[in-house]
């Protein structure tokens, strides 16, 4: 699979952009108007740019990968492509829309449409389609040039072709490490993460302790990278409520539930790195 198509050029949507191009493939960036492209644009470069200047790639490399890219705001130009990777926000309304232009544009009879979801069930993407068994969740990791998972998740009616395919595509091409995982809310990652992070916004928002020290304590004594509320402003509140929402409605389990600080920093736009401003100050 060499002609690729990613529907929304965010965080995630340009990492995935940039990868494919850097693997070679050519690959066309679809994003909702002429700002929001520029911006996908803008992104994408200063990625590039900031692996060359780190020593990562050299120039030639970052200038094939530019090369390999061009971006549009019209779903036909899909029409050839063979994969397409769905990365608009997580919002089920929002991709099923996607997916039902997808399915009417992209003619290749064998073309894959996958969905970088982070907790939506696959089959609800796939029964907006007419081709469900060529449907599939490829779910990357922020930021996707950087982290080396993706996770491969299957509907009941995905067919082992197509899984064959996409992991195939993930480990040769594009050079990460693959696990599956079954169609339920969260998958594997997100299944677990998500109820560890809304432990600690509730921590915080108990007044038990102050940010710095969840994160201090999660960090040295446990060793992690990153504490779980630095995290969360990397993932994004709102990606967090929505797939904490996601997890809650499929499984009504009360370490599920959002808690309410969350939503109300969602609702003041308190985003994290994203707004520049979520249980810490990134302005």
């Amino acid at each position: 699979m060499d002609r690729i198509g990613v529907v929304g050029c965010g965080l995630m949507g340009s990492g995935i952009a940039e990868i494919a191009a850097r693997a070679g493939s050519d690959v066309i960036v679809l994003e909702r108007n002429a700002e929001a492209l520029a911006a996908g644009v803008a992104r994408i470069e200063k990625s590039l740019n900031r692996a060359v200047a780190a020593g990562k790639m050299p120039e030639e490399e970052a200038n094939r990968a530019r090369s390999n890219l061009s971006f549009t705001e019209d779903f036909t130009r899909f029409a050839d492509r063979q994969l397409v990777v769905e990365a608009v926000a997580e919002d089920e309304a929002t991709k099923v829309q996607v997916f039902k232009r997808l399915d009417a544009v992209v003619s290749d009879p064998t073309a894959i449409l996958a969905t970088n979801t982070s907790s939506i069930p696959i089959i609800k993407l796939a029964m907006a389609t007419r081709r469900p068994e060529q449907v599939i969740g490829m779910h990357f990791f922020n930021p996707v040039p950087v982290l080396r998972l993706v996770e491969v998740i299957s509907s009941l009616l995905t067919a082992p072709e197509t899984t064959a395919r996409v992991k195939d595509f993930a480990t040769t091409a594009l050079n990460k490490k693959v696990i599956d995982s079954k169609d339920r809310a969260g998958f594997v990652v997100n299944a677990l993460l998500i109820p560890y992070l809304l432990s600690a916004i509730r921590m915080l928002e108990s007044g038990f302790a102050t940010a710095d020290d969840i994160d201090t304590g999660m960090v040295v004594g446990c060793a992690h990278p990153m504490g779980p509320l630095a995290l969360t402003d990397l993932i994004g509140l709102d990606t967090t409520l929505a797939v904490a929402e996601s997890l809650y409605e499929e499984f009504k389990e009360s370490h599920l539930a959002t808690p309410p600080l969350l939503s109300r920093m969602v609702q003041a736009g308190l985003l994290g790195r994203k707004s520049g401003q979520g249980f810490y100050s990134y302005k």
